[in-house]
Protein backbone atom coordinates (compact mmCIF):
# COMPACT_ATOMS: atom_id res chain seq x y z
CA UNK A 1 0.00 0.00 0.00
CA UNK A 2 1.32 3.47 -1.19
CA UNK A 3 0.06 6.17 1.20
CA UNK A 4 0.61 9.98 1.23
CA UNK A 5 0.36 12.51 3.55
CA UNK A 6 -0.11 16.01 2.22
CA UNK A 7 -1.13 19.55 3.64
CA UNK A 8 0.22 23.18 4.18
CA UNK A 9 3.47 23.48 5.98
CA UNK A 10 2.52 23.32 9.86
CA UNK A 11 -0.65 21.32 9.33
CA UNK A 12 0.98 18.41 11.04
CA UNK A 13 1.69 15.65 8.44
CA UNK A 14 4.82 15.32 9.22
CA UNK A 15 3.93 14.16 12.63
CA UNK A 16 1.23 12.04 11.86
CA UNK A 17 3.02 10.32 8.86
CA UNK A 18 5.80 9.10 12.00
CA UNK A 19 2.99 8.20 14.04
CA UNK A 20 1.58 5.86 11.72
CA UNK A 21 4.35 4.46 10.40
CA UNK A 22 5.37 3.37 14.27
CA UNK A 23 1.94 2.20 14.48
CA UNK A 24 2.63 -0.39 11.40
CA UNK A 25 5.72 -1.66 12.62
CA UNK A 26 4.07 -2.05 16.00
CA UNK A 27 1.34 -3.90 14.43
CA UNK A 28 4.13 -6.17 12.88
CA UNK A 29 3.62 -4.26 9.48
CA UNK A 30 7.00 -3.66 7.41
CA UNK A 31 6.68 0.50 6.60
CA UNK A 32 9.02 2.70 4.75
CA UNK A 33 8.56 5.90 5.92
CA UNK A 34 9.84 9.01 3.32
CA UNK A 35 9.42 11.89 2.24
CA UNK A 36 9.67 14.82 -0.82
CA UNK A 37 11.77 16.42 -1.43
CA UNK A 38 13.94 13.82 -0.23
CA UNK A 39 17.02 14.25 1.71
CA UNK A 40 19.63 11.99 0.14
CA UNK A 41 19.30 12.11 -3.50
CA UNK A 42 21.18 15.40 -4.75
CA UNK A 43 18.25 16.36 -6.44
CA UNK A 44 16.75 16.55 -3.32
CA UNK A 45 19.42 18.58 -1.60
CA UNK A 46 19.35 20.96 -4.89
CA UNK A 47 15.66 21.70 -4.02
CA UNK A 48 16.23 22.29 -0.04
CA UNK A 49 18.58 24.95 -1.11
CA UNK A 50 16.14 26.97 -3.35
CA UNK A 51 13.48 26.89 -0.57
CA UNK A 52 15.88 28.02 1.90
CA UNK A 53 16.72 30.83 -0.86
CA UNK A 54 20.53 29.67 -0.98
CA UNK A 55 19.85 29.94 -4.90
CA UNK A 56 17.25 30.58 -7.37
CA UNK A 57 15.48 28.91 -9.78
CA UNK A 58 13.05 29.72 -12.72
CA UNK A 59 9.24 28.63 -11.82
CA UNK A 60 9.59 25.97 -14.25
CA UNK A 61 13.13 24.97 -13.58
CA UNK A 62 12.12 24.36 -9.80
CA UNK A 63 8.82 22.18 -10.61
CA UNK A 64 11.43 20.29 -13.07
CA UNK A 65 13.68 19.25 -10.20
CA UNK A 66 10.56 18.33 -8.30
CA UNK A 67 10.06 15.50 -10.88
CA UNK A 68 13.50 14.84 -10.90
CA UNK A 69 13.89 14.18 -7.42
CA UNK A 70 10.19 12.16 -7.43
CA UNK A 71 11.63 9.68 -10.50
CA UNK A 72 14.49 8.74 -8.42
CA UNK A 73 12.34 8.21 -5.27
CA UNK A 74 10.21 5.88 -6.84
CA UNK A 75 12.94 3.94 -8.59
CA UNK A 76 15.54 3.94 -5.62
CA UNK A 77 12.68 3.56 -2.62
CA UNK A 78 9.37 3.46 -3.20
CA UNK A 79 8.82 1.27 -5.76
CA UNK A 80 11.52 -1.58 -4.50
CA UNK A 81 9.99 -1.65 -0.87
CA UNK A 82 6.10 -1.46 -2.62
CA UNK A 83 7.56 -4.85 -4.59
CA UNK A 84 8.53 -5.90 -0.74
CA UNK A 85 5.17 -5.82 0.29
CA UNK A 86 6.23 -2.74 2.74
CA UNK A 87 3.44 -0.06 3.40
CA UNK A 88 5.00 3.12 1.72
CA UNK A 89 4.77 6.33 3.48
CA UNK A 90 5.50 9.51 1.53
CA UNK A 91 5.27 13.10 3.71
CA UNK A 92 4.50 15.13 0.60
CA UNK A 93 4.64 13.55 -3.01
CA UNK A 94 3.14 14.97 -6.31
CA UNK A 95 0.08 16.71 -5.15
CA UNK A 96 2.31 19.22 -3.48
CA UNK A 97 4.38 19.93 -6.59
CA UNK A 98 0.82 21.06 -8.42
CA UNK A 99 -0.51 22.67 -4.83
CA UNK A 100 2.81 24.46 -4.21
CA UNK A 101 3.63 24.82 -7.87
CA UNK A 102 0.78 26.96 -9.54
CA UNK A 103 1.59 29.67 -7.34
CA UNK A 104 4.40 30.58 -9.23
CA UNK A 105 3.79 28.81 -12.87
CA UNK A 106 0.43 29.75 -12.57
CA UNK A 107 -0.78 26.41 -15.05
CA UNK A 108 -2.12 23.41 -12.91
CA UNK A 109 -2.56 21.72 -16.24
CA UNK A 110 1.43 21.88 -17.04
CA UNK A 111 2.09 20.61 -13.55
CA UNK A 112 -0.55 18.00 -13.91
CA UNK A 113 0.40 16.51 -17.28
CA UNK A 114 4.22 16.96 -15.81
CA UNK A 115 3.00 14.02 -13.23
CA UNK A 116 0.87 11.92 -14.68
CA UNK A 117 3.05 9.52 -15.46
CA UNK A 118 3.67 8.89 -11.92
CA UNK A 119 2.10 6.09 -9.34
CA UNK A 120 -0.73 7.52 -7.44
CA UNK A 121 -1.00 6.73 -3.74
CA UNK A 122 -3.96 4.29 -3.03
CA UNK A 123 -4.38 6.77 -0.25
CA UNK A 124 -3.92 10.58 0.36
CA UNK A 125 -4.16 11.87 3.48
CA UNK A 126 -4.72 15.97 3.01
CA UNK A 127 -4.55 18.28 6.46
CA UNK A 128 -7.01 21.01 6.92
CA UNK A 129 -5.85 23.84 8.68
CA UNK A 130 -6.45 28.08 9.00
CA UNK A 131 -3.09 29.20 7.09
CA UNK A 132 -2.90 31.88 10.40
CA UNK A 133 -2.29 28.57 12.63
CA UNK A 134 0.15 27.08 10.19
CA UNK A 135 2.00 30.24 10.64
CA UNK A 136 1.65 30.39 13.90
CA UNK A 137 3.11 26.60 14.23
CA UNK A 138 5.98 27.41 11.86
CA UNK A 139 6.93 30.05 13.91
CA UNK A 140 6.98 28.49 17.02
CA UNK A 141 9.14 26.44 15.83
CA UNK A 142 11.95 28.60 15.82
CA UNK A 143 12.98 28.03 12.07
CA UNK A 144 13.77 29.84 9.43
CA UNK A 145 11.05 30.68 7.17
CA UNK A 146 10.82 28.80 3.54
CA UNK A 147 9.90 29.74 0.16
CA UNK A 148 6.31 28.90 0.60
CA UNK A 149 5.94 29.70 3.96
CA UNK A 150 3.48 33.15 3.93
CA UNK A 151 -0.49 33.17 4.61
CA UNK A 152 -1.57 35.09 1.25
CA UNK A 153 0.21 32.05 -0.68
CA UNK A 154 -0.72 29.70 2.00
CA UNK A 155 -4.23 30.13 1.32
CA UNK A 156 -3.85 30.56 -2.61
CA UNK A 157 -2.02 26.96 -1.81
CA UNK A 158 -4.91 25.40 -0.20
CA UNK A 159 -7.22 26.15 -2.90
CA UNK A 160 -5.47 24.42 -5.22
CA UNK A 161 -4.99 21.38 -2.81
CA UNK A 162 -8.96 21.43 -2.82
CA UNK A 163 -9.11 21.50 -6.48
CA UNK A 164 -6.55 18.51 -6.52
CA UNK A 165 -9.00 16.97 -3.63
CA UNK A 166 -12.14 17.42 -6.23
CA UNK A 167 -9.91 15.90 -9.32
CA UNK A 168 -8.38 12.43 -8.15
CA UNK A 169 -9.83 9.47 -5.61
CA UNK A 170 -9.12 8.18 -2.71
CA UNK A 171 -8.24 11.72 -0.72
CA UNK A 172 -9.55 11.72 3.25
CA UNK A 173 -9.56 15.26 4.38
CA UNK A 174 -8.50 15.18 7.68
CA UNK A 175 -9.26 18.05 10.34
CA UNK A 176 -5.92 19.04 11.99
CA UNK A 177 -7.19 21.18 14.30
CA UNK A 178 -8.10 17.92 16.31
CA UNK A 179 -6.14 16.94 19.03
CA UNK A 180 -2.94 14.70 17.70
CA UNK A 181 -4.01 11.65 19.11
CA UNK A 182 -7.50 11.89 17.70
CA UNK A 183 -6.14 12.62 14.14
CA UNK A 184 -4.20 9.51 14.54
CA UNK A 185 -6.83 7.44 15.46
CA UNK A 186 -8.97 8.99 12.73
CA UNK A 187 -6.26 7.93 10.26
CA UNK A 188 -5.43 4.31 11.71
CA UNK A 189 -9.36 3.33 10.89
CA UNK A 190 -8.95 4.01 7.32
CA UNK A 191 -5.37 2.87 7.21
CA UNK A 192 -6.65 -0.47 9.09
CA UNK A 193 -9.36 -1.02 6.95
CA UNK A 194 -7.54 -1.05 3.89
CA UNK A 195 -4.76 -3.58 5.12
CA UNK A 196 -4.50 -6.74 3.60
Amino acid sequence: MFIAFEGLDGSGSSTQSRLLAEKLKKNGHAALLTKEPTGDNPIGKLIREVLQHKWEASPEGLQLLFCADRAEHLKNEIEPALKNDQVVITDRYLFSTIAYGALAVNDIKWLENLNQHFLLPDITFLFKLDPKICIERIQGRGSEFELFEKQEKLEKIWENYEKIASDYSNFHIIDATKSIEEIAEGIWSVVEDNLT
